[in-house]
């Protein structure tokens, strides 16, 4: 997010409650699938909130493929330990599938450490099965 939103800091953490991560886009020819979230009405999410400005808004939503559709934008809710908060997250428009490399899973896994996440879910992240790097 430092390289994406430079101007936008973190404003903490919670769990994205009755949605779990996955990954898709395979075949958008990066190296691997793209993580994403997929209501699950047993699952939550980790996620890091960050008070995006405007000038940051405009550039991750070219990051993420807005002109091009890759993503929808939602408004969902996260559970945070001061309560629940709307926040805007970025949803893969693909069928669910396919292995992320394990380059980026251990992106995501350091993010998520760093960030505060459990050690288990650390650990899960850390373990899921993946494609190897290009």
């Amino acid at each position: 997010m430092k390289e994406r939103a430079p101007h936008s800091p973190m404003a903490g953490t919670g769990w994205l409650m009755g949605w779990r991560l996955t990954f898709g886009g395979e075949d958008f020819a990066w190296e691997g699938a793209l993580s994403t979230v997929v209501e699950d009405p047993g699952s939550q999410v980790f996620v890091v909130l960050y008070d995006v400005t405007d000038t940051d808004s405009a550039q991750l939503d070219r990051w993420e493929g807005g002109e091009l559709g890759l993503h929808k934008k939602l408004r969902l809710r996260v559970h945070t330990l001061e309560g629940s908060v709307l926040a805007w997250l970025y949803v893969l428009d693909a069928y669910e599938g396919g292995q992320p490399s394990a380059r980026y899973l251990g992106v995501m896994a350091d993010a998520a450490e760093a960030a505060g996440a459990p050690d288990d879910y650390v650990a899960a992240l850390r373990s899921r099965p993946s494609s190897k790097s290009l």
